[in-house]
């Protein structure tokens, strides 16, 4: 069995109280008393991209590092050459340019437990919406297709598809299709995670399941849970994170709140 922990969104903005959420999740799963194979934090690690929040989460995301191996992909909040140079040390990710004359992608892949997880950078420097750009895409066909007979993840932070949630949805994944071309040539594709969603989701995807971890930072709320003058999203909420369990070809899925 390959045991994935997979927590979102801890949106760490230097201050103690977003700190102290994302150490919640971090006491929590430092302190099992097993090990999981791997812990996926699908994006937002950080709030408004700068070198002093990725120094915080690093900070905080340290017992995390001497426990269990940590695996990142990046969301709309982070930015790339800080998030390559403070979590990465400086190396880390492919998929080529951006076309915007910034950081490339940071994309990678890590074979964990028999399952390889494979991290796509979605987010489009300055804007919230996601998109897996050109480069993104044939890194991550290149990347299935050099090992079809092993179990495969593939995770993001945007969701490809609504979740009935309007205010994520507006700005979702664009392109999906495109996405979605790339996952049918590889049958060894279990499921889509990702994040952005601040709610633990299931639906699905290209014919595959597609599982959203809780939000960190904050709940997102449906519509018929807010009031007239309500935030589409709580604090109030305790975070929350997922253990996906991959078994002889069954992936399952169990939430906690911490």
């Amino acid at each position: 069995m390959t045991v994935l922990a997979h927590l979102s969104d801890p949106h760490l903005d230097g201050t103690e109280e977003s700190a102290a959420r994302a150490r919640r999740a971090v006491a929590h799963l430092a302190g099992l008393p097993g090990r999981v194979d791997a812990v996926l934090i699908t994006g937002d690690i950080v709030d408004r991209g700068t070198a002093e929040e990725y120094h915080q989460a690093r900070e905080v995301l340290a017992p995390l590092y001497e426990r269990h191996e940590v695996l990142l992909c990046p969301g709309n909040h982070d930015s790339r050459a800080p998030y390559r140079e403070v979590l990465l040390g400086g190396g880390g990710g492919g998929g080529g340019d951006d076309g915007s004359g910034g950081a490339a992608p940071v994309n990678e892949v890590r074979d964990v437990g028999g399952v390889r997880v494979l991290m796509c950078d979605s987010s489009v420097p300055g804007r919230p919406e996601g998109l897996l750009e050109a480069a993104t895409l044939s890194w991550l066909d290149d990347a299935l297709a050099a090992a079809p007979d092993r179990p495969a993840l593939v995770a993001l932070h945007h969701p490809p598809v609504p979740l009935g949630l309007p205010y994520i949805d507006r700005i979702g994944l664009r392109e999906p299709d495109a996405l979605a071309k790339v996952l049918a040539r590889h049958a060894q594709v279990v499921a889509v995670l990702c994040g952005h969603a601040h709610t633990a989701a299931a639906t699905s995807f290209a014919g595959l399941p597609l599982l959203c971890a809780p939000g960190i930072a904050s709940t997102a709320l449906l519509p018929w849970e807010q009031g007239p003058d309500a935030s589409w999203k709580t604090h109030g909420a305790p975070p929350a994170l997922a253990f996906h369990l991959y078994e002889e070809g069954r992936l399952t899925s169990h939430v906690r709140a911490v």
